[in-house]
């Protein structure tokens, strides 16, 4: 069967104590939703990061590392690489080596999203440190698009209340709780993009 363009693409954001998240919000939607899902986690600038390998194992969605010019395909799931901005372009990845600042990976990401995708973009902000990732939501949420935090269940969760107190995320919910809504969306009539 010929790969589809994605009727939304999820951002999904995340620092410490985040792979549990990532593991369990995955393993909770099926693999038909016609989403794009590309995972933005703060990792070390030299380490080697297996997340793609480890998520692999916890949805039945193709999971890969996203690289300059790689397009993306519903029924997905991309994560980013060590030491990089993850952008998105046209339904591509524009991978940009070194990223240009620390801890800020989600917000670029999820900027570049939003003009990409206006009203068929998604942010969601899980657990982690600072506040990474409500610029980010503040630009969805600008272009039309909707936004989610992680509640209290987050492991740490300074960055989830950061973009929540910032006025800019349409649902604070549990994860489980995540994915149902993520599946109510994907249901909905196509808008245009």
């Amino acid at each position: 069967m010929r790969p589809l363009r994605p009727t939304f693409i999820v951002g999904i954001g995340g620092s410490a104590g985040a792979l549990n998240a990532y593991k369990t919000l995955l393993a909770s939607l099926p693999a038909n939703t016609g989403m794009a899902f590309v995972i933005i986690s703060h990792m070390n600038p030299e380490a080697s990061s297996y997340l793609a390998e480890i998520l692999t194992k916890h949805t039945e969605m193709l999971v890969k590392v996203a690289s300059m010019g790689m397009p993306i395909w519903a029924n997905h799931v991309y994560v980013n690489p060590p030491n990089a901005d993850t952008l998105i372009e046209n339904h591509t990845f524009k991978v940009v080596s070194p990223r240009t600042e620390r801890n800020k990976e989600i917000d670029l990401s999820f900027s570049s999203l939003a003009e990409a995708m206006g009203a068929r973009a998604i942010g969601i902000v899980l657990s982690g440190y600072d506040g990474d990732g409500t610029k980010g939501c503040k630009h969805i949420k600008a272009k039309g698009g909707t936004t989610f935090a992680q509640d209290p269940s987050a492991e740490v969760n300074e960055m989830p209340l950061h973009a929540e107190r910032a006025g800019c995320i349409d649902f604070v919910l549990p994860l489980e709780k995540i994915s149902e809504e993520l599946q109510t969306l994907a249901s909905k009539p196509k808008i245009k993009i």
